[in-house]
């Protein structure tokens, strides 16, 4: 069990922040103005942060800033800037997904704790502990576990683990969609995700928005997350209002101590929810339950009268920093009051000197109850100590005056800035050289997708279900095979690496990967490490950081421009994906199944959009990906492809004709037939 179970509470303006420390939030996560996945949120500009985390330093409440996006070359140094700023105001936590941005700030500034974001995807122990390796302190866990697997990977790691319990809830894994920059140049990746999965799109016979989720909500659950070893219990919700922040903050408190509150509960489903909540992923019971919209009835539930009682909760600051008095009266001698908290001391002198009681003369317990007095402050006395002399006369007004005068005394000691140290660093990226010319890097899903020519094709991924028929019908070519390590692990990773462990007994070295869960269990299996599209390889930092884990390819993100991906540095080959139909959303909840078995889809079914475009669903070790309409094509733009080392060919849903067909047009340079896309390679991101 944790010691103490932290409550992470979010904050897109000041007035979160206050709605968030008033109602007991133990720390705060808030974005600056970039470099943050809630780009829309009213995020915080210079003043406004050293205000914040004043505020919460204060009150005893640490400060998490986000940065957990992915950054291209052009903004590492903007992004450096951003990092020492943030240093110099003394917060406490950065949390980041882009593997280059995080070596960065763990070189600038090694004293300022770095958190994995829900981004990085990391779901497994191996995962976790290549975390720790690279500096790591906390993981944020990905939604989509349940019980069990949490059990299972707090029995085997001590890595301090964190877990949404409240808030939006994706369908896709976080870190693996690429849908809302794929349909409109708006990146999740980058912060600016338009949610376009809230919008229709339907199974057969499902509920006709099959991407759309329920809201999470394990507030009534946070004891029991608590007795799991979950050391923070994160709530989604930055772009949400203050009482949205104050419910959720407080419900969750509530459950974490024992106290039931069906009010509260009320309040929240009310101020915001999509349908009503769900905790479908943490029970294990998936399916057309968790799917919800946000309906008339959702948006009229926040009235007035509900914002108006949750704005009781924070309405006043709450009494919630311990402090340690000591009050001197002693005679002919100045009134004198000591505040300590948290290692912080102040003193108070009233310059006044005491008069002899020509009554009632003072005692400890009148004097300890008018210095507890601590009402309207964050502070609540923790200890009274009084040195007394007989016989002596105070008024009133001089005691309160001397608490009153020590507790801002205190208050300002606390929040005073503490910057962490930055030494900063020279951002020195060596130009990649291409040593041979650009060959193909074929991925199939299936053996029947063998292809019969294998010129200039140097390596084919093979997927690691059914792998011992796919390579005894590989057994006389001169390929190098590679075993493809599904996405979505969860809960068979003892699987995977037994897998990887007999690929390399039939004589495979090479392991795809597409996640760090992926690399660390292949390193384990002692196989070489090719990085798939989905590590999301955005900068020339990412690519040394992958190095340096002994990773030997690189297929590079696939947000980034043509141009973007020719100036990415070091000396690891790398690629793009250069054809096929880019998988969209990696999900944990099938969408086919809200309407029909899998027995009746065999992974040949479609989600269908609100224009009718078909976007194709496929299965693979109880994940889904949703591929996109068209398939990537650059077979005639290969010119303008520069300083790769490879392409790679991604295919899905295609015939072992259509495979060989397509590897020919890519081999003579041929115009595409049928629909297309050219990817983000010319438009890019925001």
């Amino acid at each position: 069990m944790a010691e103490r179970t932290e409550i992470l509470a979010p904050a897109g303006s000041f007035e979160c922040v206050k709605a968030a420390v008033r109602s007991g939030a133990d720390a705060v996560y808030l974005g600056v103005k970039s470099f943050n996945a809630r780009r829309n949120a009213d995020n915080f500009t210079d003043d406004e942060l050293k205000q914040a985390i004043e505020y919460c330093h204060a009150c005893s409440v640490k400060v998490h800033i986000t940065l957990n996006t992915l950054v291209g070359d052009e903004e590492l140094e903007s992004a450096l800037q951003v990092i020492k700023h943030v240093c110099s105001l003394g917060a406490d936590v950065l949390i980041l997904q882009d593997l280059g941005l995080a070596a960065l700030a763990k070189e600038a500034a090694p004293g300022i704790l770095r958190h994995a974001s829900t981004q990085m995807s990391v779901q497994t122990v191996s995962g976790i502990e290549l975390l720790r390796s690279l500096g790591y302190s906390t993981v944020v866990l990905p939604r989509e576990l349940n019980r069990e697997e949490i059990v299972n990977i707090r029995k085997n790691t001590d890595m301090r683990l964190e877990m949404f319990v409240h808030g939006a809830l994706c369908m896709c894994v976080s870190g693996q969609c690429y849908l809302s920059a794929m349909l409109g140049g708006r990146s999740g990746n980058r912060g600016l995700c338009a949610q376009p999965c809230r919008l229709a799109f339907a199974a057969g016979n499902g509920t006709g928005h099959d991407l759309s989720l329920k809201d999470l909500s394990l507030a009534e659950k946070a004891q029991e997350l608590r007795r799991l070893g979950v050391d923070s219990l994160k709530i989604e919700g930055r772009m949400k209002r203050p009482e949205y922040v104050a419910a959720a903050v407080t419900a969750v408190r509530n459950n974490l101590y024992g106290k039931d509150d069906e009010e509260i509960l009320s309040s929240l489903r009310a101020v915001f929810s999509r349908s009503g909540f769900t905790d479908g992923y943490f029970q294990n019971q998936l399916g057309r339950e968790m799917f919800g919209t946000r309906t008339k009835q959702d948006v009229t539930s926040a009235n007035e009268k509900v914002l108006s009682s949750l704005r009781r909760l924070y309405d006043k600051e709450a009494a919630r920093v311990p402090v340690r008095f000591l009050l001197t009266v002693l005679k002919d001698e100045p009134v004198t009051l000591c505040a300590s908290s948290n290692g912080k001391s102040v003193f108070s002198d009233s310059g006044y000197i005491p008069e002899s009681a020509s009554g009632k003369p003072l005692d400890e317990a009148s004097l300890k109850d008018r210095i507890s007095k601590c009402g309207g402050t964050v502070f609540y006395a923790e200890e009274c100590e009084i040195e007394l002399d007989e016989g002596l006369f105070v008024p009133a007004s001089v005691i309160n005056s001397l608490r009153r005068d020590a507790l801002e005394k205190l208050e300002n000691a606390l929040s005073s800035v503490k910057p962490i140290t930055f030494t900063g660093q020279t951002l020195a990226i060596p130009e990649h050289e291409v040593s041979s010319p650009l060959s193909f890097n074929v991925r199939i899903a299936s053996a029947s997708q063998i292809p019969k020519n294998f010129d200039n094709v140097e390596n084919l991924y093979i997927p690691l279900v059914n792998m011992e028929k796919t390579v005894e019908k590989l057994q006389n070519s001169a390929v190098n095979i590679g075993i493809e390590v599904p996405r979505g692990i969860f809960g068979k990773e003892a699987y995977v690496e037994t897998q990887l462990k007999k690929a390399k007994q039939l004589g495979i070295r090479t392991a795809y990967c597409g996640t760090l869960d992926a690399v660390a269990i292949a390193k384990k299996a002692g196989l070489d490490i090719h990085a798939g599209f989905s590590m999301n390889v955005y900068n020339s930092l990412s690519v040394r950081v992958l190095e340096q884990l002994g990773v030997k390819v690189i297929t590079l993100s696939p947000e980034l421009t043509l141009t973007q991906a020719a100036k990415i540095g070091f000396g690891a080959k790398r690629g793009i994906i250069a054809y096929g139909r880019l998988p969209l959303m990696l999900t944990r909840n099938c969408p086919i199944q809200n309407g029909r078995s899998c027995d009746e889809c065999k992974s040949r079914s479609f989600l269908t959009d609100r224009m009718g475009i078909r976007f194709p669903v496929m299965c693979n070790m109880g994940t889904s990906e949703i591929l996109n309409s068209r398939p990537i094509y650059l077979a005639d733009r290969l010119k303008e492809i520069r300083n790769m080392d490879f392409i790679t060919l991604y295919f899905t849903r295609e015939s072992g004709e259509a495979v060989d067909r397509i590897l020919d047009a890519y081999r003579k340079g041929k115009a595409a037939k049928g629909e297309f896309t050219r990817g983000l390679y010319y438009r890019g991101v925001e």
